[in-house]
């Protein structure tokens, strides 16, 4: 998937074209977006000790860091992977149960889905205006009222099946939302679950900075407005999600994004490139070492 995308973003932009844009690149301002990059990282570093203290363990900081640079360049093969070696670095070097480490960091998942779905709440509700003029323009509103309802409508039924329902499926279905509320809950319950929430807001801080800074960095997208900077956020974060680290899906979306806003397609995808290339070197480097020295450093231990 990833190879298919390469090759449709760089059917958009000739290769001498795109390195050119790399050399004309304003590399202060690109490494102003990997300082902001590299805090968001420490920060969600800091972060994981308040959620493994609860359960009785204490995280080592050095641990805690090369853990999570580790996840991030182990989603590049596999996505969601990262995850799992994550937990794992968790119980080989901090003797902490496989299955609550993990419990631990999909409850972490879940904080920032949640103030993920905030700046989209807050993305709609700045350009609501823009928004819908151009979903208007270019779809009917009737039948996406229509839609709307319609899935309103499924969304009810399936959730009064869920909820009454005794088939293997909706047990099954209703234990992971359980689930998936106490994992949220437990962050209030926990002692420093203030100094929790500062890190989540100050983490996905860091990544609307990083890519916000890094827009400075080409002529072209240095004046962009701030609803083609929260869209192409928002639309660069899924692609993360959906794929190997992004690997060709980030300068795709980030071009799908901007082109809404009638920014050329050439200096979109380039932005997409260096902000992806930028912050992948960082993590190939920093996540490389981190397996390198994790074993050296709890040797010494």
């Amino acid at each position: 998937m990833g190879v298919v995308l390469i090759w449709y973003s760089l059917s958009k932009i000739s290769f001498q074209e795109l390195v050119q844009y790399f050399k004309n690149a304003d590399y202060t301002y690109i490494g102003l977006g990997l300082l902001f990059g590299l805090l968001s990282h420490l920060s969600r570093a800091y972060r994981w000790k308040f959620m493994i203290e609860p359960i009785g363990y204490t995280l080592r900081l050095p641990n805690s860091i090369m853990a999570v640079f580790a996840t991030y360049l182990v989603n590049y093969t596999i996505p969601r992977a990262g995850e799992v070696t994550r937990a794992t670095i968790l119980t080989n070097y901090e003797g902490v149960p496989f299955e609550k480490g993990f419990g631990t960091i999909v409850a972490e998942r879940i904080a920032d889905m949640f103030v993920m779905l905030l700046i989209i709440v807050i993305t709609l509700f700045l350009e609501y205006e823009f928004i819908f003029q151009f979903f208007s323009e270019r779809f009917d509103p009737l039948k996406i009222g229509f839609a709307s309802i319609v899935m309103l409508i499924l969304g009810l039924l399936f959730f009064i099946f869920i909820k009454r329902s005794s088939s293997t499926f909706a047990v099954k279905i209703r234990t992971f939302v359980e689930g998936l509320i106490e994992g949220v809950l437990a962050i209030f319950k926990m002692k420093k679950k203030w100094a929790f929430i500062f890190h989540t807001f100050f983490i996905w801080g860091m990544y609307v900075l990083m890519f916000y800074i890094t827009t400075f960095a080409l002529e072209e997208t240095s004046n962009i407005p701030l609803a083609a900077i929260l869209i192409g956020f928002i639309s660069a974060s899924f692609s993360i999600a959906a794929t190997n680290g992004g690997i060709g899906s980030y300068p795709v979306a980030v071009y799908a994004a901007f082109s809404i806003f009638s920014i050329a397609k050439e200096p979109s995808l380039a932005f997409g490139w260096i902000m992806w290339s930028s912050q992948t070197l960082m993590i190939i480097v920093l996540g490389g070492l981190s397996l390198i020295y994790l074993p050296i450093y709890n040797r010494r231990k």
